[in-house]
């Protein structure tokens, strides 16, 4: 491995953001939220990162942040040894073929008046406009099979396929300007338990074949453990705990996140097999 292959691919340093809220204090000052306060990680290329931890701590503000979508107060987001927010307007949206997002929402996430294939090729258009159309068809088409979809998918609109393929679809648009960093927002909690181990394959074959480094934002532990090498606990805007994933879930060592996982729920082996048995007909299964 080389010095550069060495490095981490995202640096996330220190880390503050602030909302401001619309009412004013008594002294007539605006208030604000402190959502994320002195945020610091990285994650190794190739490596997937999740940061967890319950609704309103903090954690998709962090997404937004790392993708340049929002401007901390402070701080400083790093990939590939470059800061997001001191780099001029033309030299941000050139990076940006190097890392883009999936959301929480697949309903919500792609425009219902437009097609598949512009759907997908629309971060063509922006980061790669030197391809002409016989090219975005080639690639849309490609990046539909890679995601378990077919290219004459493109054709049809987001509302004629179900949730899943939607968020496949979002995995798609993501994929297109083959990034090397994804951030997924809860990417599956929007979606039929039956249908979340699929995406979540789905999202490990894609970081295997491809060397993909995930930063993977999520409330369900059981994801969490599941799908990633590295975890962050996040408690009110500031992380709590952090190491391997399955040190983490093994030998917790902040109170909160004894909590969390004190708080999954473990069906009881012996309860299962008590259902099962008062389930079968009383002569046995015919």
């Amino acid at each position: 491995m080389t010095g550069a292959d060495s490095k981490p691919l995202l640096q996330v340093e220190d880390l503050v953001r602030d909302y401001r809220l619309p009412r004013k204090s008594l002294f007539g000052r605006p208030e604000s939220v402190r959502a994320v306060n002195g945020v610091s990680f990285s994650v190794d290329r190739g490596k997937s990162f999740g940061i967890v931890g319950e609704s309103g701590c903090g954690k998709s503000t962090l997404a937004r942040t790392v993708m340049g979508l929002e401007t901390p107060v402070s701080g400083r987001v790093l990939l590939d040894g470059q800061d997001l927010f001191a780099l001029p307007a033309l030299a941000l949206r050139r990076l940006r073929q190097k890392f883009q997002m999936v959301f929480q929402d697949p309903y919500g996430s792609l425009d219902p008046r437009f097609k598949v294939e512009r759907v997908i090729a629309e971060p063509l258009e922006v980061l790669l406009p030197g391809l002409n159309r016989r090219e975005r068809r080639e690639r849309v088409g490609e990046t539909l099979d890679s995601v378990g979809l077919k290219p004459v998918d493109a054709d049809r609109y987001p509302h004629e396929f179900s949730g899943g393929q939607r968020q496949r679809i979002a995995i798609a648009r993501a994929l297109i300007t083959e990034p090397e960093l994804i951030v997924a927002d809860e990417p599956v909690s929007a979606l039929d338990v039956s249908v979340q181990a699929q995406v979540l394959n789905l999202i490990m074959e894609l970081q295997e074949r491809r060397g993909l480094t995930f930063l993977f934002i999520s409330h369900d532990l059981s994801v969490v453990r599941h799908i990633t090498d590295e975890v962050a606990v996040m408690y009110a805007g500031e992380i709590v705990e952090t190491g391997p994933t399955h040190k983490v879930f093994a030998d917790p060592q902040h109170s909160y996140t004894r909590s969390l996982i004190d708080a999954v729920p473990h069906p009881d082996p012996r309860r299962s097999r008590r259902l099962r048995r008062a389930s079968q007909p009383a002569g046995g299964i015919g």
